[in-house]
C-alpha cells in the first residue's frame, strides 16, 4: 500500500504538469493563417486604413482550423457583453485596448467571442488577462462585430508578459 502510495504521489505532479503543457499559449499573430500574416504590422496588429471616412470591420481573415478544439491560453482585452454588474459570462476578447468601439474592429479572425459560463468577476477585467479555455474555430456574430473563433472559458488569468 505504502509503495501505491508514494508512486501516486510521484506521479500527480506529472499529471498536472502534463496536463499544463496540453494548453497551448497564443499570440494573436497564432490565430492568422500563415499566408495572411503579411496584412499585419509588425507589432501583430491589422494595418488599419485611417482616410476611410466609415470604418467597418473587414471581413476578410480566415482562421486556422487545425486550432479547433485545442486547449489555450491567449491574452487579451475585454468587451463587456452578457453579465451582470459583478460577473460577464460572454464577451469579446480582442487585442488591443479600444477594439471594436473607438476603431474599426479587426478582422474576424483577430476576434474571439467568449462564453464564460461561471462568469468571471468584473473588477478583473480592466486590464489585459490570460483567457483559458477550449478554442473553437465558429463564427460568431453580433451587433460590434465578426468573431472567427469562439472560446469556451474555464479561468480567467492575471497577465504577465514573461
Amino acid at each position: 500500500m505504502k509503495k501505491w502510495i508514494l508512486l501516486l504521489a510521484t506521479c500527480l505532479p506529472l499529471l498536472a504538469q502534463a496536463s499544463n503543457e496540453d494548453v497551448l499559449t497564443l499570440d494573436w499573430i497564432d490565430l492568422v493563417p500563415e499566408k495572411e500574416r503579411n496584412q499585419f504590422d509588425d507589432r501583430g496588429m491589422p494595418s488599419i486604413d485611417h482616410n476611410n471616412v466609415e470604418p467597418q470591420q473587414s471581413l476578410y481573415g480566415a482562421v486556422r482550423p487545425e486550432l479547433n478544439n485545442s486547449q489555450v491560453k491567449i491574452p487579451g482585452f475585454v468587451i463587456p457583453l452578457e453579465g451582470d454588474a459583478d460577473k460577464v459570462t460572454e464577451f469579446l476578447l480582442v487585442p488591443f485596448f479600444g477594439a471594436c468601439i473607438h476603431v474599426p474592429p479587426p478582422p474576424p479572425n483577430q476576434i474571439v467571442y467568449v462564453k464564460f459560463e461561471e462568469g468571471a468577476p468584473v473588477q478583473e477585467l480592466w486590464d489585459v488577462v490570460y483567457v483559458v479555455g477550449t478554442l473553437k474555430t465558429h463564427t460568431v456574430s453580433h451587433d460590434l462585430a465578426q468573431a472567427g473563433y469562439l472560446i469556451e472559458g474555464t479561468a480567467i488569468e492575471p497577465y504577465d508578459d514573461e
